[in-house]
């Protein structure tokens, strides 16, 4: 390339350039180093996390489990007595027994049983089970050893009786192995798909390995450092499928981005050095804007208490910096010293054989398609748009619950349990209400309190109160199920109720009340932060202000599908027997937030490279249509390509046996795939046609600011609207669109 056109390097492409072999084994050592800092992190994280820690139901649950540990069980072990009965005098003997040595152990407290106190509700209607319930004391880390420790000792047949192990301890037990173990599996089957996907996008394995290079030092890093992060707050368990298909995805998207646009211009004939320095200066700075978005989006959940949603934000993040980081610092030094030999070992031609000079134009499909949307742009904005809707229509009956033992799979052994709780034992298991009393009060003033919880419509029977060094609790059964909208109603209709002492209510139907209170209370913040600082983003990235608007609701329009199919299939249960889970009639309350973050940041990440390459074009000529046209083609196989490696990690994520984990797998997954083969290739393409030249207008104030501050690849101001160039002549788009004119673009 003569040296006229050759671009001016800039710091950091001297810096990421200067020693590519020093770069690549200081990556290496770190990533070393964050090997052994992220060991066994899995371990040290949390199954819990989504109640509000602190709402009036927190607060009254850990002053119960200090002062009333016998009234907040977290473990049972279901005694089965088979045509015995539990009255039997063996089996009594032995349940007493077994209660006993439980009352012994280390960590446990407050034992108690149907044999010790006759409750009818530790009773099956047929009399053949019974449970003994206790405590185990401490956080769930310390709750889940003690389990770990004590249950093989339990767990089995004892003389007359079989014993199986429940409880919520056992459940987020049970859910931490679970899910580490999909993910595992997830990881064995999404690695070797993507490669064959990334071969089958470049044709070259050693361009194939590099994403999934890059991928795997953004997955290991982030386990190091959610590692340190358990030392100081609690991390959701959950975060870890997060950390594994956004570290895969969003890796792969950038070092597709970086790899393609690399290999484009050295296929123009710029040397290695040039080639790398219009790589940074164009795509690298896409991918910057890229990860920043999503960031934000993923940031956006630090807003909520529940350390549920702020674990998804740490891992999110952490994440997608360090996949940015990756193929802005350790891509650019691999290119550097593999030059064009990243086109080595062509796997394709195994499998095909193609003509010297046979096949179309690369992207030629895509300009087609650009060119039948915008001549029929009316028509299809109006029909995607309608469409779109008309998916999302099943989230409007949407229902919250909360996760229970229902979320693993159908054969864990403490989902038989609460199944067998739910099915044979009178009352609603876990629907009941418990009010704590805190305060000096006479047995009078506990007794007038009693009538009067007692007179409230929809309670069946109060129970108590139970004394404790100026505590008391009233055990509280509603009419309804244990969370539906009825119990819900009568947390309300409790809380309001006048006491002679300091009142506060809790049970599950509390907990979701109070989880939902303090969504809603964040929820505008969350999604103020998302559109504050995206349409910043891409104000500065584009310099307009009607396209941010655009992509923050064409972004939002595309995840109608993902809510739609969630409530279709989670909530009512289609497909329930296909994808083996079991519905509960209800989506889990933080989901729908945390699957809005993720899927609105991935919308973006896709949204950002096309608009990159549409605003690159318009810069150089001024031709809104052409540019469009210039961006699809450009873009399109690109995005349709990330996308479909993105849905397949999503989707061996979605295999998990955990019912959240599915539904978050595959809702995003499909997404995905709505955003970039719907909203990417029809509706915005149609929307920009629609909007024409006005698609770049910003006033004056705002366009003076872009010139100053704003960042694009072409690093050009807006041309003012007016009349159009001249298209480029028929059979030249392609002269016109592939120019490299590296002059205008100094690395």
């Amino acid at each position: 390339m003569p040296e006229v056109n050759r671009p001016a390097e800039g710091r950091w492409t001297r810096l990421v350039t200067a020693r590519p072999r020093l770069s690549l084994l200081v990556a290496l050592v770190l990533t070393a180093l964050a090997v052994l800092a992220g060991g066994g992190v899995g371990d040290r994280l949390a199954a819990g996390g989504w109640e509000a820690p602190d709402a009036e139901s927190a607060y009254a649950t850990k002053v119960l489990e200090r002062e009333f540990p016998a009234s907040q069980p977290n473990l049972l072990l279901l005694i089965d007595a088979g045509r015995a009965g539990v009255d039997d005098p063996a089996v009594a003997a032995e349940a007493r027994r077994l209660g006993e040595r439980l009352g012994a152990e280390d960590g446990v407290t407050g034992v108690g049983s149907y044999w010790a106190t006759g409750a009818p509700a530790l009773r099956s209607k047929d009399g053949s089970q019974a449970l003994i319930a206790a405590r185990i004391e401490g956080d769930e880390k310390t709750a889940a050893e003690v389990l770990t420790r004590i249950s093989p000792a339990y767990r089995g047949t004892h003389g007359p009786v079989r014993v199986t192990v429940g409880g919520p301890v056992a459940v987020q037990h049970e859910m931490e192995t679970v899910i580490q173990e999909d993910l595992l599996r997830a990881e064995l089957i999404a690695l070797p798909v993507t490669l064959l996907l990334l071969v089958m996008v470049f044709g070259s394995a050693v361009a194939a390995l590099l994403p999934l290079a890059v991928g795997i030092v953004a997955i290991l890093g982030t386990n190091a450092v959610l590692r340190v992060l358990t030392e100081f707050t609690d991390v959701s368990v959950f975060a870890l499928n997060l950390t594994t298909a956004l570290g895969l995805g969003l890796a792969i998207d950038y070092a597709l981005f970086v790899v393609r646009r690399f290999r484009e211009e050295v296929a123009d004939g710029a040397d290695t050095r040039t080639a790398v320095a219009v790589t940074l200066r164009t795509a690298g700075r896409t991918v910057l804007f890229s990860a920043l978005t999503v960031a934000v989006s993923l940031a956006a959940m630090l807003v909520f208490p529940q350390y549920f949603l702020r674990s998804f934000a740490y891992a999110g993040i952490a994440v997608v910096l360090l996949a940015a980081a990756a193929a802005l610092v350790l891509l650019p030094a691999a290119l550097m010293l593999l030059g064009d030999r990243v086109n080595a070992f062509d796997l394709r031609r195994l499998f095909t054989r193609r003509a010297p000079g046979a096949g179309s134009e690369p992207g030629a499909g895509w300009a087609r398609t650009a060119d039948l949307v915008m001549r029929r742009a009316p028509l299809f904005a109006v029909a995607t748009v309608t469409g779109l809707v008309l998916l999302g229509l099943p989230f409007l009956g949407v229902t919250f619950g909360t996760a229970d033992d229902r979320q693993l799979p159908r054969g864990a052994e403490s989902h038989v349990v609460q199944q067998h709780i739910r099915d044979g034992f009178p009352g609603s298991p876990g629907g009941g209400l418990e009010v704590l009393a805190e305060g000096p009060a006479t047995p009078a003033q506990y007794a007038e309190y009693r009538d009067r919880l007692a007179a409230v419509p929809g309670v069946v029977r109060v129970d108590g109160p139970v004394t404790s060094q100026g505590h008391a609790v009233f055990s509280v059964l509603p009419e309804g199920e244990a969370v539906d909208q009825e119990t819900q109603d009568l947390v309300g209709e409790l809380r309001a109720l006048e006491a002679p002492f300091g009142t506060s209510v809790t049970g599950a139907a509390a907990v979701l009340v109070d989880t939902k209170n303090a969504l809603a209370d964040r929820l505008p913040w969350a999604g103020a932060i998302i559109a504050v600082v995206t349409l910043l983003l891409v104000f500065l990235l584009t310099g307009s202000v009607l396209i941010p608007l655009q992509a923050v609701v064409l972004n939002a329009l595309s995840l109608t599908a993902m809510f739609g199919a969630v409530v279709w299939v989670f909530q009512e249960g289609n497909l329930s027997g296909l994808l083996s889970f079991t519905a509960t009639g209800a989506i889990e309350t933080t989901l729908p937030v945390l699957m809005f973050c993720v899927a609105f940041g991935l919308s973006m990440d896709y949204g950002v490279f096309l608009l990159s390459r549409i605003k690159e074009e318009y810069d150089a000529t001024g031709d809104h249509e052409h540019a469009v046209r210039f961006g699809l083609r450009r873009t399109g196989g690109l995005i349709t390509a990330a996308a479909v490696i993105l849905a397949v990690v999503m989707v061996a994520i979605g295999a998990s046996r955990v019912t959240n984990i599915k539904m978050l797998g595959l809702g995003i997954a499909l997404a995905v795939v709505m955003d970039a083969m719907v909203v990417r290739s029809l509706l915005v393409p149609s929307v920009m046609k629609l909007t024409g030249r006005a698609t770049w207008w910003a006033p004056g104030p705002l366009r003076r600011f872009h010139a100053r501050f704003g960042i694009s690849e072409a690093g050009d101001s807006i041309p003012a609207p007016g009349p159009a160039p001249d298209p480029p002549a028929k059979g030249g788009e392609a002269g016109a669109s592939d120019r490299r004119d590296t002059s205008r673009v100094g690395g």
